[in-house]
């Protein structure tokens, strides 16, 4: 006798119809046979230009350097500040706030971890505690929005205080007004525009935050975790988008790209080559780079990419990191962070050409 067939075992009964894929495939093998054909060595330059991209970021920046560790310590800190009630505490402060503004005081959580840590920590740490603060989606949609306002590590804000201190640029209201403004600024603003369904929270709707476990294993747990963010989520994330920069590279477009984001920067008055820098490698580095740039500079291109700088940048966390943490630890779904993120962007360099604009006149000794 036949064996009887499993469920999902079984040929569909429409399988001798193309399906638009097939045809897809049926292209790439066509192309690919006619390219090995007519220029046998393009493939192999492909991928020789797709690994001298990716190799420099996922080797020399994550994996060999200080940014990789920087990730699991970032990780081991927060949930060692979130042990010592460094989210009830928060919580505290912004409730009476948020609740004038009718929104769940948790959206300012990822920022503030943000912040002290890191932008992937930041979510790993703070997607679980908007959840159980019951924030509704639209509410976690303006916490990875507000996120994005602030800077991604502490070296980066440290290192663009030094740079405005040689430019002789008044550092306090600026950061009074780029860092700390838009964790209340931007909820409010989206929670009456873009994200409405947001809703008000007292206190004693909220549960407590603190973790009730051991430090040593608070320890121990979040280094095991911060490794696993760093190998499973962020390489992964990383080497995706620089592999999509390598074939741009390889159609030779890519420089045109850059000349046309040069100019845009320009534009809105943020230093270009910084500018760059923070978009595509790492904000940390751009700041670095902008104690050395010409002292003749217009000030208001180093305003503006200070505040550029101190924001969750660079692309690749945005479209990458931030929504697979995300989508692994909230409510939302890859594409709904993505949209978020982007439009968190969107208002963090309409902030920097802003006050680069109409600032800065008054920040200059």
């Amino acid at each position: 006798m036949d064996k009887e067939k499993k469920p999902g075992s079984q040929v569909p009964r429409n399988r001798s119809k193309w399906n638009l894929f097939e045809v897809i495939g049926v292209l790439i093998v066509i192309v690919s046979l006619t390219v090995l054909f007519l220029a046998p060595d393009s493939l192999s330059q492909l991928f020789d230009t797709i690994i001298k991209e990716v190799k420099p970021v996922v080797v020399d920046t994550f994996l060999t350097s200080e940014v990789g560790i920087a990730v699991i310590v970032s990780v081991i800190v927060g949930r060692i500040l979130e042990r010592f009630g460094f989210t009830d505490g928060l919580i505290r402060l912004f409730v009476p706030i948020m609740r004038w503004f009718k929104i769940n005081p948790s959206v300012i959580i990822p920022s503030a971890y943000n912040i002290l840590g890191d932008i992937n920590a930041a979510g790993k740490i703070a997607g679980p505690i908007l959840v159980k603060a019951k924030a509704t989606k639209a509410e976690q949609k303006i916490a990875v929005a507000t996120m994005i306002q602030s800077p991604q590590s502490f070296a980066t804000f440290v290192l663009g205080l030094i740079a405005l201190t040689i430019f002789g640029i008044n550092a306090f209201p600026l950061i009074l007004l780029s860092i700390f403004a838009p964790l209340i600024v931007v909820p409010f603003i989206l929670s009456k525009t873009i994200y409405r369904d947001t809703k008000k929270v007292t206190l004693d709707e909220l549960p407590r935050f603190t973790p009730k476990t051991t430090l040593l294993k608070t320890i121990f747990s979040s280094a095991k975790e911060g490794t696993e963010l760093l190998l499973l989520v962020i390489i992964p994330a990383v080497t995706v988008v620089f592999i999509l920069i390598g074939i741009l590279k390889f159609a030779g477009i890519w420089d045109s790209i850059e000349a046309s984001m040069a100019s845009i920067l320009t534009l809105i008055s943020i230093e270009p080559g910084t500018g760059i820098v923070s978009f595509l490698v790492a904000p940390t580095l751009a700041v670095a780079q902008l104690a050395d740039v010409a002292a003749t500079i217009d000030p208001r291109l180093i305003v503006g990419s200070f505040v550029l700088a101190n924001s969750g940048l660079p692309i690749y966390v945005i479209v990458g990191q931030i929504p697979a943490i995300w989508a692994e630890s909230t409510d939302l779904r890859e594409k709904e962070v993505i949209t978020a993120a982007l439009i968190g962007m969107i208002i963090r360099i309409a902030t920097a050409c802003i006050l680069a604009y109409v600032l800065t006149p008054f920040l200059v000794t």
